[in-house]
């Protein structure tokens, strides 16, 4: 597989010298190199030089060899140098500027570039009357470095949904199943009631699930629909024929049906923080899991009609416990400890009044009802 070396970053950035100074913050801990290896996201590797991932594109636009940033392999080594006061990251250990008559054919006689020739500085070959070809990167087949870890959000991205108060409740629903079952499964028909005069052929199977509240105020901002599986038109009718496409647990009597609808989910995610301040709850983790750590998804109590977008990150904090001052002269005095930092969070997929958020850092156990606010 090849690719162009000339190819430019994605999203092309210009920082003056005094505002790359002031805004980019350094790990203090920061690698003099990293290897690539399995697994690597750019924001991992950001996060090993940068106080700040998401100052990523900071950090990476200024490279006298990696031209795009999302092409970097597993097996990749990534220097780091300081250039002109600026830090510099490349594939070689020391930073050369190479001229193009230093370049010449490979043994094969054809223009291309093999890895270790990309790691001496060489990104293209002149030709014999003198002028410059444009050459390919030759590699081995691998999968390049995702920004993020995207397969942990893939089945969060269409499903579950969040609804209003009736709209579920008054959604088609399946009133029996095909060859007497209780409950049914893939490649099984079902009979559904409700389904007037319907406008597609794809549908989703939901059950209803909590409901979604503030903390502070004990405001609904909406019903979780679980996501049960799909199904598709056979036959119009009240009640209808569906075929079941596809089961994520069990499918039961009652179970409500949706059209499948064309929601606009980006695919290309690139973290920064909010434009306004945010100050919001995290009330609830998806996914059937206890524990809130890295990679998990979460839901919190701010959304689109707050500000937020894909791609919008957050800190969390771990809100400070109550505890007893038993040497206060107030009796049974009590004093809120700080709330402590606890990582960061992806906003990927805003509704209206809350949010399902990618956790990307955690610094330490991340509960229920901490805190997340504007970096």
């Amino acid at each position: 597989m090849a690719f162009p070396t000339s190819i430019k970053l994605l999203v092309p950035l210009l920082f003056s010298m005094s505002v790359w100074a002031d805004d980019i913050q350094l790990n203090p801990d920061h690698p003099s190199q990293y290897t690539v290896v399995e697994g690597d996201t750019l924001w991992d590797i950001s996060g090993r030089f940068l106080q700040h991932p998401a100052q990523w594109p900071k950090l990476w636009s200024y490279n006298s060899q990696i031209h795009n940033p999302n092409l970097i392999y597993p097996g990749d080594t990534v220097y780091f140098s300081m250039v002109d006061g600026r830090p510099q990251l490349s594939f070689s250990q020391d930073t050369l500027q190479y001229q193009s008559n230093q370049a010449g054919f490979n043994e094969n006689g054809d223009c291309g570039l093999e890895n270790e020739d990309i790691t001496t500085g060489r990104t293209n070959y002149a030709l014999a009357v003198g002028k410059l070809s444009p050459c390919v990167r030759v590699t081995d087949i691998k999968k390049a470095i995702q920004l993020i870890a995207t397969d942990e959000i893939d089945q969060f991205l269409t499903s579950p949904r969040v609804v209003g108060a009736t709209e579920l409740k008054n959604a088609p629903y399946i009133v029996d199943f095909a060859g007497e079952h209780l409950i049914a499964s893939t490649g099984d028909k079902l009979y559904v009631r409700g389904m007037v005069q319907p406008k597609t052929m794809s549908y989703t199977i939901y059950r209803p699930g909590d409901a979604y509240v503030r903390p502070e105020t004990k405001e609904i901002l909406g019903y979780e629909a679980k996501y049960i599986g799909n199904a598709s038109l056979q036959q119009e009718g009240n009640p209808a024929t569906l075929s079941i496409t596809k089961a994520n647990s069990e499918i039961r009597i009652g179970d409500r049906i949706m059209a499948n609808i064309e929601e606009n989910i980006s695919l290309n995610y690139f973290p920064r923080p909010p434009e306004q301040k945010i100050t919001a709850s995290i009330i609830s983790v998806l996914g059937g899991v206890s524990q809130i750590g890295r990679y998990n998804v979460v839901v919190i109590d701010k959304g689109g009609n707050d500000g937020l977008l894909p791609g919008h990150e957050l800190d969390i904090y771990k809100r400070g416990r109550i505890a007893r001052d038993p040497y206060s002269v107030v009796k049974n005095d009590v004093v809120k400890l700080p709330d402590e930092f606890a990582g960061t969070l992806m906003v990927f997929r805003p509704f209206e009044h809350i949010s399902y958020a990618l956790v990307m850092k955690a610094t330490q156990a991340i509960h229920v009802l901490d805190k997340v606010q504007t970096p």
